[in-house]
């Protein structure tokens, strides 16, 4: 199954409340509920005024789904190639 990245473009998003946070994470879940078990949110980064997030799901277009429902913005959805670590550079 894909992997996806997220770029959302959320202005003041690192100053949002734990609150704000939980309620975002609680809408999202509920969305994914709905949308079926092949779309599972991995995990999300909170930056200054952006939220990347990782999911793993059959489609960029699932994916729009997503946003499009919870009503959250999908500024850039890039499928992710390859994974790297520390442990590539290992011979």
């Amino acid at each position: 199954m894909p992997k996806y990245v997220i770029e959302r473009e959320i202005p003041n998003a690192g100053k949002l409340s734990p609150e704000e946070l939980r309620n975002i994470s609680q809408k999202s879940c509920s969305v994914l509920r709905g949308l079926g078990p092949q779309i599972q949110w991995v995990e999300s980064f909170v930056t200054d005024d952006k939220v990347y997030c990782v999911y793993i799901a059959p489609s960029a277009d699932q994916i729009r789904e997503h946003a499009s429902q919870g009503g959250f913005p999908a500024n850039r959805i890039s499928e992710v190639r390859t994974i790297i670590d520390p442990t590539t550079a290992e011979a």
